[in-house]
């Protein structure tokens, strides 16, 4: 963590200076998010460390949630809470899933269940951050106090209702979405604020009134298949109740697992009758005595005492997918710019066995966040605004079809017993299944199709390990200057700038005709720098692009002050050197970035990195125009 580049402070680095007072009631915004779940709230924070961009962010409900709903954090999302800052505090109190186990019929007499299998919840190397068990309330709260510290302070403004939305078509500049919005809160019921935005984003969930006034409809179908899901502190004989378990009885449904923080809260997935084609889950009047029941009968003939209920609610699965994720016409993308876009629920809908409806509507205004910042701080042209649609769409396409299949699988009787039809599945082929998403579950699979943001993969060679549309897969390494072991993709903060990963050869990097010498001159002294030209007046020269380099060499064998001046930036009001640019191999547990990474050690590579942590491109560590090139396609010139 850096701090102190403008003047020394005292107190908490963490809470940064308050650049910008927000004002809540603000009547004309740059941006009004609506809705404060996971994904109104990941944009929030992000768009909130640019103190030039003005933001609102209003909710329905009269105040933050305290219990319930999602809970599972994917290895990719603690990856993207890191570079928010509070990835420690999520590990401090939540639950690791390091185990799960799959529980059957017995073969015998089939009224029992008996364990089959057992396996590692997610493989060895995918992160370096677990897959965890965490309330969504913590989330949110931890995403208020970056808000509450930010550069632009923001807080909520809950008990407003969306009214209307209104898009002027022809406006090319100024506030062209006016909103309406409610008031419910106490002594204020029924007055109507009206805010003007450049852009609204709608998270405000599978009823969206963003998503309706912009014409979008969820399109899918419904299993007829009811659940239940309960918070409970229960006394229990059952040997995985701090495991997560997938139970699969004889005649009695199936149960999911899911230890939760603490020590001693328990989720239960608790399947239910089928419901008939015209049949709501609401109609059925379910108790929560009721889910009870139905929970000890699966676990039979082990037991369940429950002593206390922390929440519980009833669903019907089904997947529902929005066709876009913006207010702009298929036939319109790229004549119109837009200006309404929507996130999460609001344009994707799924059951939440699988733990990804929160990971995923997080991931998606990640994506949209920086594109946002960019274009509105002048960065980049307004085409980058229709890529989140392009991108977003497809990976949520890819969600609703794993989970059709996950809880078709998961509700499915298994094989063998008495009754069961066609759909009937096999145990041990629902494991095998769940090992085979594990990728897919843990948030690291997504990969983005080529756009104006994504390179050719012609020289992916270079760096196999970094696939183009892939997360940047991070590794250990040593910060040069102090010594200190390090993750290399930590450097990626939500700070909308790209990092531009030089992964040097095997040349000695401080030698005057160097790869990375040469490197260095072009990016700051060349017309043709991507660098020289991105940057505007004034800032530091790592506000946009971030150069960082890692060599092959040990640390102690190469000698600071022989290396390019680039690696060494002064910054700040006072000038100072920035000494956490340079990295070398970290040997003590193995294999270094090189190999890990598949990285061509003879030739070195540049890998350009977005703000979202997606590698964008990879290339030879001399291709200047190419690097040029590929940041013409999208940035406006500011140098």
């Amino acid at each position: 963590m850096q701090f102190h580049q403008n003047g020394f402070r005292t107190g908490d680095p963490a809470i940064a200076e308050p650049l910008v007072k927000n004002t809540a009631s603000a009547s004309e915004v740059d941006v009004l998010i609506v809705g404060t779940g996971p994904a109104g709230l990941t944009l929030a924070a992000q768009l909130c460390a640019f103190p030039g961009i003005s933001v609102r962010i209003v909710e329905q409900r009269a105040g933050p949630i305290t219990l319930g709903q999602a809970d599972g954090i994917a290895c990719r999302t603690m990856e993207m809470f890191n570079a928010f800052g509070f990835a420690d505090r999520v590990l401090r109190e939540a639950y690791f899933v390091n185990e799960t186990t799959f529980w059957k019929p017995d073969d015998q007499g089939r009224k029992t269940i008996v364990r089959h299998g057992r396996i590692q919840d997610t493989e060895d190397g995918l992160s370096e951050f677990p897959h965890v068990i965490l309330n969504q309330a913590r989330v949110h709260d931890f995403y208020l106090d970056v808000m509450r510290y930010a550069p632009h302070r923001l807080e909520p403004d809950y008990a407003r209702r969306v009214l209307d939305l209104d898009v002027d078509p022809s406006a090319t500049s100024g506030h062209p979405v006016t909103v309406r919005l409610e008031r419910l809160d106490p002594g204020h019921e029924g007055e109507v604020e009206t805010v003007k935005a450049r852009y609204v984003v709608g998270c405000d969930g599978a009823r969206s009134a963003v998503r309706k006034a912009i014409g979008r409809e969820l399109k899918g179908d419904s299993a007829n298949q009811a659940w239940g899901v309960m918070d409970v502190l229960a006394v229990s004989d059952f040997p995985d109740i701090r495991l997560k378990a997938a139970i699969h009885s004889a005649n009695e449904g199936n149960i999911l697992i899911i230890p939760r923080e603490g020590g001693y809260l328990v989720r239960l997935y608790i399947e239910l009758d089928k419901l008939k084609a015209d049949e709501r889950v609401s109609n059925r009047a379910i108790t929560a005595d009721q889910l009870v029941a139905a929970a000890r009968r699966i676990l039979h003939p082990y037991t369940l005492d429950v002593k206390e209920i922390a929440w519980w609610s009833v669903y019907e699965i089904g997947q529902r997918l929005t066709d876009r994720f913006d207010d702009v016409a298929e036939a319109e993308v790229g004549r119109r710019l837009p200006r309404v876009f929507i996130a999460g629920d609001a344009c994707h809908t799924h059951s939440p066995k699988a733990g990804q409806g929160m990971n995923v509507s997080m991931q998606d205004t990640f994506n949209l966040g920086w594109k946002l910042a960019a274009v509105l701080e002048g960065q980049s042209g307004p085409a980058l605004l229709d890529t989140y649609s392009f991108e977003r769409q497809a990976i949520a396409k890819e969600l609703i079809d794993f989970d059709r299949e996950f809880a078709k699988m998961f509700s499915a009787p298994p094989k063998g017993t008495e009754g069961a039809g066609a759909d009937a599945v096999d145990p041990a082929e629902f494991q095998r299944y769940f090992v085979k998403q594990g990728r897919f579950t843990a948030g690291t699979a997504t990969r983005y199709r080529s756009s104006i943001i994504q390179g050719e993969p012609t020289h992916q060679h270079l760096a196999q390990g970094f696939e183009i549309g892939m997360r940047f897969h991070s590794a250990p390494v040593i910060r040069l200057a102090d010594a200190r072991p390090v993750h290399l993709g930590h450097v990626g903060l939500a700070d909308g700038r790209f990092r531009l990963y030089a992964f040097a050869d095997r040349q000695d990097p401080s030698a005057s005709g160097s790869a990375i010498h040469a490197l260095c001159e072009f990016l700051e002294t060349s017309d043709r720098s991507p660098i020289r030209r991105f940057t505007p007046a004034g800032a530091d020269i790592d506000s946009v692009i971030d150069l960082r380099a890692i060599f092959q060499q040990d640390h102690r064998a190469l000698k600071l002050d022989s290396l390019p001046a680039l690696l060494k930036p002064a910054k700040g009001r006072y000038g100072l050197t920035d000494y956490e640019k340079m990295f070398c191999p970290d040997l003590k547990f193995g294999p270094d970035i090189f190999d890990l990474r598949g990285i061509d050690r003879e030739r070195g590579c540049l890998v350009v990195v977005r703000p979202d942590q997606y590698v964008a491109h990879v290339l030879p560590l001399d291709a200047y125009e190419a690097l040029g090139g590929y940041f013409d396609r999208f940035m406006v010139e500011r140098g």
